[in-house]
């Protein structure tokens, strides 16, 4: 099981990579053509926004670790690890339920979004918007294991 988790970790790390590459080059190519062949072209600066939007939601969902999220830890760190799991339990119930209540509407909204296609690109807005499903599902799934864990007395500093 370990060894198919850690394909798919690295499998999803490719995608963030593929994603920052895909930026930079964009990029770098919109600084050539507007400075030295002097035509600026308007979709590199669309597929920069586009791939910055994956690239973030990607990354939150499946490559950043939870250890790495910023945290407010002010009273966390002052209170005894029974009282810890409470706050983490706790939170992780109120993140994941809200993703799940709000997945109905968002799956109503990205599927509206198909309507519409970004102005350069042409790439239609249910792609684009569509991330933000996969980014709720996969952290839906993460507290939900997360929580599991705390019950089980696993991994109870590294998770949210």
């Amino acid at each position: 099981m370990m060894s198919v988790l850690n394909w798919l970790q690295k499998r999803a790390d490719n995608v963030a990579v593929i994603l920052l590459i895909a930026i930079f080059l964009s990029f770098i190519l919109q600084i050539f053509s507007r400075y030295v062949i002097r035509q600026p072209l308007g979709w590199t600066l669309e597929a920069c926004l586009l791939n910055w939007l994956w690239l973030v939601f990607w990354s939150s969902a499946f490559t950043v670790k939870e250890e790495d999220h910023v945290r407010f830890t002010v009273l966390y760190d002052h209170v005894r690890p029974g009282v810890r799991k409470a706050f983490m339990i706790f939170s992780g119930i109120c993140i994941a339920t809200a993703l799940v209540f709000s997945l109905p509407a968002t799956f109503d909204f990205v599927t509206f979004m198909s309507i519409e296609k970004t102005s350069l690109l042409k790439v239609r807005f249910d792609y684009v918007f569509s991330v933000y499903l996969i980014f709720s599902v996969a952290i839906i799934i993460r507290y939900f294991w997360s929580i599991v864990g705390i019950v089980r007395g696993q991994n109870v500093e590294k998770t949210p």
